[in-house]
């Protein structure tokens, strides 16, 4: 599935009128999907073999199944290349640099990110009549108690996710900081429902032989995250479940039966065993009978990570960001290309596949069109629908999105224009210094190769007269004027 700017969604191995009476008519008879968000941590986009045939040489059967089932975007964007700031903005629908948070990510105990009164996805479904639970990787921030530079894990974790509009919240956030505990909602704990072996903790936090290992945390994940859809299965309202898992981040925890498998070391072997575990999930939507009205959407958080050794994956022929450049971290476009796939049985049809630039910003505004409701004038304020997509519609959801690396560099794209407001890769790629700025045509140098900033002066004035507009108004959708949490500085 090779990525070209050809602005349109296409169907694959099924009939454009099936499709289109599809997509017409399953509204009148669909209500309050269920709705489950798989997000994994740095898998990069030609980590998935189907988006990557040619250069990539990791299996992914169980992705790349979930692929032929519904839509696969080819230009789909997170809006940071790296964790934390684009978990802010899948949950609130606003730009990750309209916070606090102007580059980096989070430490392991900071204050929370996201404030109290901000609209979340989770906090809007509730609303509506969902239940929200999270499982894995909240990464935002929360307030733990500390005496002699210890955690104290008998007092209660708070401003958590369930302060930040989910009912429940099932954390792994401190597998590999002390107290080396899960946290379950408010409180921490080295158990879940059953002892907790594979991690090798005790209730206390004490490490037993083996703790620095981590194996266990993934499976661990994705038993609590089929724990949590065999309840929901059981109850009348919708729900809206958030799947984080920390995998395949480092540490690259393989677990015994997955290790040697790929052929091409660790980060090989734990992109396998990521796509079983993901795999695992979707069986259990389909074992519970909750596929046909549950929409499931697949994605990362940003680009393989490059200190993962990803040069010596590419000497054996396996290119993480396929033909993109960079990677995590950088604001070229392997830092944030990444996979998004969406299943929506009735919805989309089968072996989809959409070309138009997305973003997963837009998932606020995309359920509110599903529900067919209106997000408050301060809330999701760079979040624009999706489900014209979904649903086949030919015309482009959205024109340009902002990206931001770890630095804090920024880059705009207008349509096949892409400006970066750096001399380099924003991130920890090196590379020959270009002019202060970069301007790529993404229609005919999806590489990045040939900066034109020098040829198209007019294109870099406007993009970046665009760009300041967006800052200075506070948000990129029609609605009045907002305030940005801090003052932004585009050129850094």
């Amino acid at each position: 599935m090779r990525s070209t700017f050809s602005a349109s969604c296409s169907v694959v191995g099924v009939a454009a009128s099936l499709f289109v009476h599809l997509a017409t008519n399953c509204t009148a008879t669909i209500e309050k999907p269920n709705i489950i968000y798989i997000l994994t941590d740095d898998l990069g986009y030609g980590d998935i073999h189907c988006l990557n045939p040619d250069r990539g040489k990791i299996l992914t059967p169980n992705i790349d199944k979930f692929a032929s089932q519904g839509m696969t975007f080819t230009d789909a964007h997170s809006t940071s290349s790296v964790c934390t700031p684009t978990r802010y903005s899948i949950l609130t629908g606003r730009y990750n640099w309209r916070s606090r948070l102007q580059r980096g990510v989070l430490g392991a105990y900071d204050k929370p990110l996201i404030d109290a009164d901000r609209l979340t996805i989770a906090g809007f479904l509730k609303k509506h009549g969902y239940r929200t639970l999270g499982v894995g990787k909240w990464h935002l921030g929360f307030n733990i108690e500390t005496a002699d530079s210890k955690v104290l894990t008998d007092k209660p974790v708070t401003d958590g996710p369930i302060t930040r509009g989910f009912d429940s919240f099932w954390c792994m956030d401190l597998r590999v900081w002390p107290p080396y505990m899960y946290i379950d909602d408010d409180h921490f704990t080295g158990t879940s429902l059953q002892p907790n072996t594979r991690m090798g903790l005790e209730v206390g936090g004490k490490g037993a032989p083996g703790i620095n290992d981590y194996a266990g945390c993934l499976p661990d994940t994705v038993d609590q995250t089929i724990l949590k859809i065999t309840e929901l299965a059981k109850e009348e309202k919708p729900f809206f479940l958030f799947c984080s898992l920390h995998a395949p981040h480092t540490p690259l925890s393989v677990t015994p039966e997955w290790k040697g498998k790929s052929g091409l070391g660790l980060y090989g072997d734990y992109v396998m065993e990521t796509d079983a575990e993901v795999g695992r999930v979707l069986d259990a939507i389909d074992q519970v009978g909750l596929t046909k009205n549950t929409i499931v959407i697949f994605t990362s958080d940003n680009g393989c990570a490059p200190y993962i050794n990803v040069h010596a994956l590419e000497s054996k022929g396996h290119y993480p960001s396929a033909q993109f450049r960079g990677y995590k971290s950088d604001v070229w476009d392997g830092g944030h290309r990444i996979p998004y796939m969406v299943r929506w049985p009735g919805v989309i049809a089968p072996g989809a596949i959409c070309s138009q630039l997305s973003c997963q910003v837009d998932l606020l505004a995309t359920c509110a069109d599903i529900l067919g409701v209106e997000l408050p004038k301060d809330g999701g304020v760079d979040s624009i629908s999706e489900l014209p997509l979904w649903r086949g519609k030919p015309r482009p959801a959205r024109q340009s999105v902002v990206h931001h690396s770890f630095k804090g560099n920024f880059a705009i794209r207008d349509k096949q224009w892409k400006l970066v407001l750096c001399s380099d890769s924003g991130g920890w790629s090196r590379g020959p210094k270009s002019p202060p700025v970069q301007l790529y045509n993404m229609a005919t140098d999806e590489r990045e190769s040939r900066n034109l900033e020098g040829e198209h002066p007019e294109i870099v004035s406007r993009l970046t007269e665009q760009l300041k507009e967006i800052v200075a108004n506070g948000r990129s959708t029609p609605g009045p004027e907002q305030k940005n949490d801090v003052k932004v500085n585009i050129f850094k």
